[in-house]
């Protein structure tokens, strides 16, 4: 029995049968016969009927556009890219509602993946089980009272929830490898855009987000992200795809260039090294998976160092400098995570609640900055204290898991930066940020099980 998709398709059609046969009447009279009607919609007459559809704004494309919706995962998948876009460029908004606003948006988007009984594929699920039972444990903390702060707790767990639904939304609708070169080459090119209008902002604007909006900063904000280490851990997630890209073009090696000297900006010294050390470590695996273009990758070296060179001359490594002389990488944070540790000693296995660390920190810190601690510095860490050590070895679970996908597909090695970075500062203290290497992490899932699936296909017809 046809899906309510398969029916619509067919109404859809029928219309457009219909409105077709009468504009070939308009057009060529009434004895025109059946056959040669036929024999010339697809030949002639469709190129024409689609060129007046999008010209002339008739009603039937926007039917068509809303069964596209219902049918198509792409339309879901669009949808959410879009919601993660608009929520980037929101992160300075110091009010609730861009965040809110993102959450209710990827939960729409997987109440209705849900409804289409959209399945992620095979041998995928295991993040998705992950992060769906960080957010079980974050209600039974709820429900137990074992949660120093309720209120923190829930939005954390929504938070959670967010990153789960981002997940699920991936590998349920990526299944198609040329969808998801779509939806990276957009990543790519918005990521351009937030670098470029980051530098400008950074010299010609500093601390007013496009150049209008005043954060109350005066360095240090990259665009609409108000911390630099969140912009530098955007751009690690982005740059192994431009990198990956650049073997097909060269526009996509002056992108790499681009976010380089972005981070240069920025002054993220982590972020700077990861993200050097990203290009390594693309590189290396270009060459060990692709021997054949040894030669292109020697030339694709050459030229981005010699282009991030000329670009970092040009914006000034002056601010990275001073900050890697003038401080220590792991100054605060080495008191951060004694006091993070102590904490975990008191709860190991309950956890204090998720999001409770600056609620708990006041009574185990062992440094007084003169200003509020929200943040242990460490992810890792405060997941730990948060939420026992169930949460973390959940968490140590999901990265161990997330290696092979993202090795495999080499442009997915952002994921594994990001939960490096996350050693040593909080790249997933917003729900925005946290849902790049997870969107990221699904693509990889699918393009991998895509590959495995190939293989064992062509295995079988041997």
């Amino acid at each position: 029995m046809p899906d309510a998709a398969q029916l619509a398709q067919a109404h859809w059609n029928e219309t457009i049968d219909l409105y077709t046969r009468r504009k070939v009447r308009r057009l060529f009279g009434d004895d025109i016969s059946i056959e040669k009607y036929q024999c010339a919609t697809f030949q002639f007459l469709a190129p024409w009927f689609g060129w007046f559809l999008v010209v002339r704004g008739q009603k039937t494309r926007f039917m068509e556009s809303r069964i596209w919706f219902a049918s198509k995962p792409a339309s879901l998948l669009v949808c959410l890219v879009l919601a993660l876009f608009l929520a980037t460029l929101t992160l300075w908004v110091p009010s609730y509602w861009p965040v809110a606003a993102f959450e209710i948006a990827v939960f729409v988007l997987a109440g209705i993946a849900i409804a289409l009984a959209r399945q992620p594929g095979v041998n995928v699920g295991f993040p998705l089980i992950i992060l769906s039972s960080i957010v079980v444990w974050g209600c039974l903390q709820l429900l137990t009272g074992s949660s120093i702060n309720r209120f923190e707790t829930d939005r954390a767990t929504l938070q959670w929830m967010t990153w789960a639904a981002v997940y699920y939304l991936g590998v349920s609708t990526l299944r198609e490898e040329s969808l998801a070169r779509l939806v990276r080459i957009a990543i790519v090119w918005f990521g351009l855009v937030i670098a470029v209008e980051a530098i400008l902002q950074a010299y010609l604007s500093p601390g007013k987000v496009f150049g209008l909006f005043d954060t109350g900063y005066q360095h240090f904000v990259m665009g609409p992200i108000i911390y630099h280490t969140h912009f530098a851990v955007f751009i690690e997630t982005i740059l192994p795809i431009a990198l990956v890209l650049a073997f097909e073009s060269y526009t996509y090696l002056g992108i790499a260039a681009v976010l380089l000297a972005a981070l240069v900006v920025s002054a993220s010294r982590g972020g700077l090294i990861i993200a050097f050390g990203e290009v390594l470590v693309v590189l290396f695996l270009s060459h060990r998976q692709r021997p054949e273009v040894s030669r292109r990758i020697f030339q694709i070296a050459l030229a981005l160092a010699g282009v991030t060179a000329i670009l970092t001359l040009i914006v000034g490594f002056a601010t990275a400098s001073e900050r890697f002389y003038s401080e220590t990488l792991t100054a605060g944070r080495l008191q951060f995570a004694i006091s993070t540790l102590h904490m975990i000693a008191v709860h190991p296995w309950i956890g204090w609640g998720l999001g409770c660390w600056p609620t708990v920190y006041p009574a185990f810190a062992t440094l007084d900055p003169g200003a509020i601690v929200n943040q242990a510095h460490t992810d890792w860490l405060q997941w730990t204290a948060e939420g026992g050590l169930p949460v973390g070895l959940a968490m140590i679970a999901l990265a161990l898991w997330a290696i092979r996908p993202a090795l495999r597909s080499i442009w997915g090695i952002g994921i594994l930066a990001v939960l490096i970075h996350a050693a040593f500062d909080y790249p997933f203290s917003r729900p925005a940020i946290g849902a790049w290497p997870i969107l990221i992490l699904s693509m990889a899932a699918a393009t991998n099980q895509s590959a495995v699936l190939s293989t064992m296909h062509r295995s079988g017809s041997r």
